[in-house]
């Protein structure tokens, strides 16, 4: 499984850049980003920003991450994913209408 990280670009030297994910620090290569710059908040992947992203989206891609090494550490459920804690899993429309119809297999 590949993990989209966000990390925020410290500065810029040519197709490579320093950043940051609070954590730690990384030179990361900017071939398919061409235009970002320090500040902004870029999705990597293995070593390479992908795309450029709001800081707003980054905040919750990282907040998301964080709940997931919780629950993966012995945390609670809803210590990270509230809306999921005390409620029963739920099909998509189009899975809940076959199986009301009797349909069990695809």
């Amino acid at each position: 499984m590949c993990l989209g990280l966000p990390m925020r670009i410290e500065s810029v030297d040519g197709i490579a850049a320093r950043a940051t994910d609070g954590e730690g620090e990384m030179v990361i290569d900017l071939s398919l980003t061409p235009d970002a710059k320090p500040g902004d908040w870029v999705l990597t992947f293995l070593g390479a920003a992908r795309e450029v992203i709001e800081a707003e989206e980054a905040q919750k891609i990282r907040a998301a991450l964080r709940g997931l090494q919780s629950v993966m550490s012995g945390g609670a459920i809803g210590d990270a994913f509230a809306d999921l804690d005390n409620r029963e899993p739920t099909l998509p429309p189009h899975l809940q209408a076959a199986l009301d119809a009797g349909q069990s297999q695809g």
